[in-house]
């Protein structure tokens, strides 16, 4: 009887138990969810709100990647730990040129310094201002621009340090404004505006050069505006060989959306990335969780070389500001 006793707990051992079922099988689900969203991700296949949304986050995904592959590993789980490995692996591939400083164009034309700030309709403005003083503003692109903090931020010094603007404020979210230490010129007509405003002006440098500068802001891809949203950056005007376009704001885009990787593929870069801080979040600001994604862009001709970025934070709004000096062809 104690030899039977003894095969049949020989047996009994011998079966998985539920708990280790279980675990098993949830280390192959998040492995093959983890899969399917680098496969996403590299294919620029995100369809629909809910995938633009899970892409924005795919350097949390890799993190999250790398975490599964560890934890199937540690539990003998060998396939599911290949496939989260392979899925972190095609993420990072995505990820890691953004942390390098890339080879920039031998470019000999004058330096401009852009600046560009989603105001959140009541951004402190003085601190505003006292960023276009310190980093020497030549442009500035304001998002989210409402008469009245228009008024504040003449008030706070801006209009003698930018006395030449293109504004087209509202008062709510809509209104956007380009202030500029140089004299504007509008050009209405540039692109076929969708979203938010997007005011367009041709900027005249000491020397005679212009450069057409874009105030960037479409609406977030949620829920039904993610056709609106796709449709917006498709509208953006392509670089072109007979003028240098800077387009700068609050794109509602990171990198890793295919919508904005097409509008780079027409003609330009993106600035952060091309001195390797394309991974620097900038948004949410001022809240009690800190920056996670990287919406806001100054992007460039890639003709233009791009010498500093930095991103800089703002009193008041959700976002960080992104500078930009650039050395025009």
């Amino acid at each position: 009887m104690s030899t039977a006793v003894g095969i049949e707990q020989a047996e009994s051992g011998d079966r998985p138990r539920p708990k280790r079922r279980r675990r098993r099988w949830f280390s192959w689900t998040v492995a093959v969810l983890l899969a399917v969203w680098a496969v996403i991700r590299a294919g620029g296949w995100e369809q629909g709100t809910l995938l633009v949304q899970l892409v924005t986050v795919t350097p949390y995904g890799a993190a999250l990647a790398a975490l599964t592959a560890l934890v199937a590993l540690l539990r003998r789980n060998r396939w599911a730990a290949l496939i989260a490995a392979l899925a972190c692996a095609a993420m990072v591939a995505a990820l890691v040129p953004r942390t390098f400083a890339a080879e920039q164009p031998a470019a000999g034309g004058p330096v401009l310094r852009v600046l560009t700030i989603n105001l959140f309709t009541k951004g402190d403005a003085q601190a505003v201002v006292d960023l276009v003083r310190r980093h020497d503003v030549d442009v500035l692109s304001a998002l989210e621009l409402t008469h009245a903090g228009a008024e504040v931020l003449d008030a706070a010094g801006l209009k003698q340090l930018m006395p030449h603007r293109v504004l087209q404020p509202e008062s709510d979210a809509l209104g956007s404004g380009i202030y500029s230490r140089h004299p504007v010129t509008e050009l209405p007509g540039l692109f076929q505006v969708i979203g938010h405003n997007m005011p367009a002006a041709a900027v005249t440098l000491p020397g005679g050069g212009k450069v057409e500068f874009v105030a960037v802001h479409p609406r977030p891809p949620l829920g039904p505006k993610e056709a609106e949203w796709n449709a917006s950056l498709r509208a953006l005007p392509p670089a072109s060989p007979s003028v240098v376009r800077v387009l700068a704001g609050d794109f509602n885009a990171t990198l890793d959306h295919r919508a904005f990787r097409d509008l780079l593929g027409r003609g330009y870069v993106d600035a952060a990335e091309q001195v390797g801080k394309g991974l620097t979040p900038t948004w949410p600001s001022s809240r009690a969780i800190p920056p996670i994604i990287a919406i806001d862009h100054v992007v460039a001709d890639r003709r233009v070389a791009v010498n500093r970025v930095d991103i800089l934070n703002v009193p008041s709004t959700d976002h960080r500001a992104v500078f930009a000096e650039l050395r025009l062809p």
